[in-house]
């Protein structure tokens, strides 16, 4: 799915000269997806993905992402289409246990909007994707935010086509995502 999860990226520079890391605010943020089917549109989430951030609020093109899913943490609130999904039809979660996106270029395109491009990878293929994101809020005095976003994956595009005959699964998958950052503790 060309997640990506998107997104988000950023590296927030204090006083405009020191990149500064930031990490997810985990109870704040959330990648979901909807995948339509002829029975019943599956919605889905990942109980366990992190993100690493760098943002610079003055200028966002020296921000940066990278997110990790865990693909075993996928979570529909079915466990049998759970076992399903981690099963070699769908993300073949035992030879791929990851997810990943890695940002390559922010794009600042409005007051609060980005394009971030970047490069998705799901069962082991390596696809670019750009993701477009929002900026709900950025506290340079609190040194945190969140961006949001959503995006079209084409599952088929990265070797996820099961699709039964009797309730087809459509190639595009929505994801949108809301990722609430804050700077990280400094190192120990």
């Amino acid at each position: 799915m060309r997640f990506i999860i998107g997104g988000l990226m950023l590296a927030a520079s204090a006083a405009g000269a020191q990149d500064l890391q930031f990490v997810k605010d985990p109870a704040h943020s959330e990648i979901n997806f909807v995948a339509e089917s002829r029975l019943l549109d599956a919605h889905g989430f990942w109980d366990k993905w992190d993100a690493t951030i760098a943002f610079n609020a003055a200028a966002w093109d020296q921000s940066s992402v990278r997110i990790t899913i865990d693909t075993r943490s996928v979570n529909t609130r079915n466990e049998r289409r759970d076992t399903h999904l981690r099963s070699n039809d769908f993300f073949a979660a035992d030879s791929f246990p990851q997810i990943t996106f890695v940002s390559r270029i922010v794009n600042r395109i409005a007051d609060t909007r980005v394009n971030i491009t970047g490069d998705l990878t799901i069962r082991g293929v390596t696809r670019p994707v750009m993701i477009p994101a929002t900026l709900v809020f950025w506290d340079d005095a609190g040194r945190t935010g969140r961006f949001k976003g959503q995006f079209i994956v084409l599952r088929n595009e990265y070797g996820v086509g099961y699709s039964p005959p009797g309730n087809p699964i459509a190639n595009e998958v929505a994801v949108s995502f809301n990722l609430t950052f804050r700077q990280a503790p400094p190192p120990k």
